[in-house]
C-alpha cells in the first residue's frame, strides 16, 4: 500500500491560532480639547491589557493536561475540519477531514502506536492514478478496518500533528500588541471575553477567553485573508477515551 498523504492540518491551524497574534501596526491621532483622567476600567480583566489578558490564556491554555479542540479552517486549497480529544500522557482519539470528503478516524492509547479507520473515500485517494481495480482492491481489504503503525510513523506523516498541544500553539508569541478587548458573551454556555486583533489584507482574529475559572481559551475565529476558520477548545480535564480496537478489525502496518 502506498504511503499516506501529508496532511498540512498543522500549517492549516496554526494559521488560525497564529493570525490572532499578529501584531498590526497603527498611526496614532492626538486629540484637542480638555485632558480628562482615565476612567478606571471595569469588566473582566479589568486591570490586565488585551495583550496580558491573551498572554495568560494561552500559558493556562498550554498548561491544560487534556482538552477537546474542534477545527474547521476553510482553506480553498485544502479544507481541513477536526474534533479530537488529547492529554498530556499521549492519548488522543476523534476524527479528521482533510479536503471535501477524506475523513479518518484517529485513536492513539499510547506514545507508541497509533490506529487509523479511512473511510472509502481516503482510501480511493490513494490509488487513484491506478485506476478503478486498484481503487475497489482497496476498498475491500481496509474499509471498516483499523490500521496500526508507529505513532512515530503516523507524526512524521503529518496525521497526529493535531494530537498535540504544543504544536498546535506554537505559533503564540507573548506580547502582541494592539489587541483589543471587547464584549463579555457566552461560548458553549460560558462566560468569555472576546479580544480581537486586525491582521494584513482585511484579515481579523478574535480569541474567547473564559472569565470564570480558570482563563481557558475557548474559541479563536478568524475572519478574512486566505484562510478564514474557527478553533474551539473544550472539555478540559476530562479523561480521553482512546480505546484500542479489537484485534480482530487490526491491520498491522511495518
Amino acid at each position: 500500500m502506498r504511503a499516506l498523504p501529508h496532511p498540512r492540518t498543522h500549517r492549516t491551524a496554526r494559521t488560525a491560532v497564529a493570525a490572532l497574534l499578529c501584531a498590526a501596526v497603527a498611526a496614532g491621532a492626538t486629540a484637542c480639547g480638555p485632558v480628562m483622567a482615565d476612567p478606571e476600567p471595569t469588566g473582566p480583566f479589568a486591570e490586565l491589557t488585551g495583550s496580558e489578558v491573551v498572554d495568560k490564556a494561552f500559558a493556562a491554555t498550554k498548561s491544560a493536561k487534556s482538552l477537546t479542540v474542534d477545527v474547521d479552517v476553510r482553506s480553498p486549497d485544502e479544507p481541513v475540519k477536526a474534533y479530537l480529544s488529547l492529554d498530556t500522557q499521549g492519548k488522543c482519539a476523534g476524527t479528521l477531514t482533510m479536503g471535501a470528503t477524506n475523513t479518518a478516524e484517529v485513536i492513539k492509547a499510547d506514545d507508541k502506536d497509533v490506529y487509523l479507520r479511512f473511510d472509502e473515500a481516503f482510501l480511493r485517494e490513494q490509488v487513484k492514478e491506478d485506476g478503478p481495480e486498484a481503487q475497489d482492491a482497496m476498498v475491500k481489504e481496509l474499509k471498516g478496518r483499523w490500521l496500526k503503525s508507529s505513532a512515530k510513523e503516523a507524526d512524521a506523516d503529518g496525521m497526529l500533528e493535531l494530537c498535540d498541544l504544543d504544536a498546535l500553539l506554537d505559533g503564540f508569541e507573548q506580547g502582541a500588541t494592539d489587541i483589543a478587548k471587547g464584549d463579555e458573551t457566552t461560548v458553549d454556555g460560558h462566560r468569555a471575553l472576546a479580544l480581537t486583533e486586525p491582521g494584513d489584507a482585511g484579515e481579523t482574529s478574535t480569541v474567547y477567553v473564559a472569565t470564570e475559572g480558570t482563563p481557558y481559551i475557548l474559541k479563536i475565529v478568524t475572519k478574512g485573508g486566505e484562510e478564514p476558520g474557527t478553533i474551539t477548545f473544550s472539555h478540559y480535564g476530562q479523561p480521553v477515551a482512546a480505546k484500542i480496537p479489537a484485534a480482530k478489525d487490526i491491520v498491522v502496518i511495518d
